[in-house]
């Protein structure tokens, strides 16, 4: 990837630093209502890295009423972005507007690149192109601690993905 260099998974900064802390964009690609082909991204500070099924992973949630929601569904492969804190007024956007009503990559200031097919945001400083290997619906009824349930009040359960870390790269120093 140009001005990117690879990195393996064992090179990866701290996982509750860069998603608790410091936000990721989840972003995919697909279709709008239309029928138009469209990309779109999402904040998100839920998620996780580690290993399961003997391959690197990564696991974020996004609730059904997300558009990006409707995209992911519709592909194999989406991206996790990890800016500068520069970009944070961005992340906060990108957090609180739906792409169903805004264009968040011209609102935002930020610029949707493709890499093999997959979207990601191309002012990261890290990116992970990923490919779903599961997903399921959180539900009610097997919270082990009901006091999570307060995360619900509309009943809009996120939908966990797993997905395999096809690729780490670190935006060049030079950049």
């Amino acid at each position: 990837m140009n001005g990117y260099h690879a990195l393996t998974p064992e090179q990866a900064e701290n996982v509750f630093k860069l998603i608790g802390r410091d936000w990721m964009l989840i972003t995919a690609a697909g279709k709008d209502a239309a029928g138009r082909d469209t990309v779109n991204t999402m904040t998100a500070s839920w998620g996780g890295m580690g290993v399961l099924w003997n391959l690197p992973v990564a696991f974020c949630f996004i609730r059904p009423q997300r558009h990006t929601y409707t995209l992911t569904e519709q592909s194999k492969r989406f991206s996790l972005s990890f800016l500068p804190e520069q970009y944070r007024a961005a992340l906060r956007l990108c957090g609180t507007k739906s792409g169903r009503d805004v264009d968040k990559f011209a609102a935002a200031g930020l610029t949707p690149v493709f890499e093999d097919g997959t979207p990601f945001v191309g002012e990261a400083r890290l990116v992970l192109l990923c490919r779903k290997l599961y997903a399921d619906d959180l539900n009610a009824a097997k919270f082990v601690d009901e006091g999570l349930l307060a995360n619900y009040k509309e009943n809009d359960y996120h939908r966990m993905y797993i997905c395999a870390i096809e690729a780490i790269y670190e935006k060049d120093e030079e950049q």
